[in-house]
């Protein structure tokens, strides 16, 4: 069925969608395996925090300049070419792993790179996406998008790297190589699309940044949620970027134990996918919006406060319905509204908020850490967001309803 889904929204649909499953699976699989190949180097929390910001730092450099380029380039082109680079960086990860000449700054090193490419790729990816599929379909688009990063990147993918860690350290980064290979390939398939519009004569890479930006801003809706989710991630990122020492620590579990609790997103994420069209209809926008806010809240508390696994599994999966719900009706929304030739900026200064508070976060997180202990980040991020919950309740009343 879900197939046929897909087939109905066209075949350079099913490409991308079908590039975007493996490269998942992929990055899952390191994802998992990451955090594990620094701890079998170090048990540091601040370095092994570090690896997770090394991989979100370029978001911090980089995201504004990547969505101008976005913009000025064919996007399936790119894609294609940050997708070979990447698979031959995790080669070279490989070689260095299975050779025992890894070390934490070529480790650091590799994940910068990768996320540098990410930048790139994910912006692209998400400004390609209204011009492979019609804007009524963006919302089911965007759903089997997310329902197959759920269960390639999480569902399938965290236990999976884990247990390929214990078997061989070098393999899931070999296994991520080659789906980013397989991804390039499939994209590479997709018909040309032309380069967006460009104004003539063509202004500066800071100009065309700036306009991005400004659009952003005066956007109410997108400004609101930009501002709210990137002080929201510096929270979460500061809380989950010692989460395999949380694990091991305070909850006790094994290496494959810490992945099969990963899989807790993934079936949150799973059932987000499946309800929230339902969802929104029946309580309406604001009210996912607001409840979302509360479940960051008790989230945190709750794993700043437990030492029982199923527990933390329980509200892992309730944090990943929320974020699913609120992914989906966000970014079909921002698709919806930007115009084409603004796409790429727009989308990266979304994402330099999102996710460059995500990097900050797990800077912070790993020195809060390390000085006070493993769960203070958690109690931290909690605090935080009940503050972003009273400011942003009444905003969000105002633009969303």
């Amino acid at each position: 069925m879900r197939a046929l889904a897909s087939a109905r929204l066209g075949a350079d649909f099913t490409r991308l969608w079908t590039a975007s499953a493996v490269s998942n699976i992929g990055d899952g699989v390191t994802m998992a395996a990451g955090p594990l190949l620094i701890a079998s180097i170090s048990d540091n929390p601040a370095l092994i925090a570090g690896a997770v910001f090394a991989q979100q730092l370029p978001w911090l450099l980089f995201a504004l300049i990547s969505g101008a380029y976005v913009d000025r380039l064919d996007r399936r082109r790119l894609v294609v070419v940050v997708n070979l680079v990447r698979a031959v960086a995790l080669a070279g990860l490989t070689a260095t792993i299975a050779t025992g000449t890894v070390t934490v700054l070529v480790i650091y090193a590799v994940l910068f790179l990768l996320g540098t490419g990410e930048t790139l790729a994910d912006t692209a990816m998400g400004a390609l996406l209204p011009a492979v599929v019609a804007a009524e379909k963006l919302p089911s688009a965007n759903a089997r998008l997310y329902a197959s990063f759920t269960i390639g990147n999480q569902f399938v993918a965290k236990p999976l790297g884990a247990w390929l860690f214990v078997i061989s350290a070098a393999v899931p980064f070999g296994l991520d190589a080659l789906t980013f290979a397989v991804s390039a390939a499939l994209l590479a398939g997709i018909r040309a699309i032309p380069v967006p519009e460009q104004p003539r004569p063509r202004v500066s890479l800071r100009k065309e940044v700036a306009e991005g930006v400004r659009w952003l801003w005066q956007h109410r809706l997108l400004r609101t949620l930009a501002v709210s989710m990137g002080l929201g991630n510096i929270a979460f990122g500061a809380a989950f970027a010692v989460f395999v020492l949380y694990c091991r620590e305070r909850l006790g579990l094994s290496d494959v134990g810490y992945g099969f609790l990963l899989t807790a997103f993934a079936v949150g994420g799973l059932l987000g996918t499946a309800v929230v069209t339902a969802l929104t209809r029946v309580v309406g926008g604001v009210a996912v919006l607001r409840v979302g806010l509360v479940i960051e809240v008790v989230t945190h508390v709750s794993l700043a406060t437990t030492t029982t696994p199923w527990i933390a599994a329980v509200v892992l999966v309730v944090f990943s319905i929320h974020a699913m719900a609120w992914g989906i009706t966000v970014t079909s929304a921002r698709q919806r509204v930007v115009p084409p030739r603004l796409r790429g900026r727009v989308g990266s200064v979304y994402s330099l908020l999102d996710l460059g508070g995500a990097a900050l976060g797990s800077l912070l997180g790993g020195l809060f850490a390390t000085v006070w202990g493993i769960t203070t980040p958690f109690w931290i991020a909690a605090v935080v967001m009940a503050a972003i919950t009273v400011l942003a309740w009444r905003p969000l009343r105002d633009v969303a309803g």
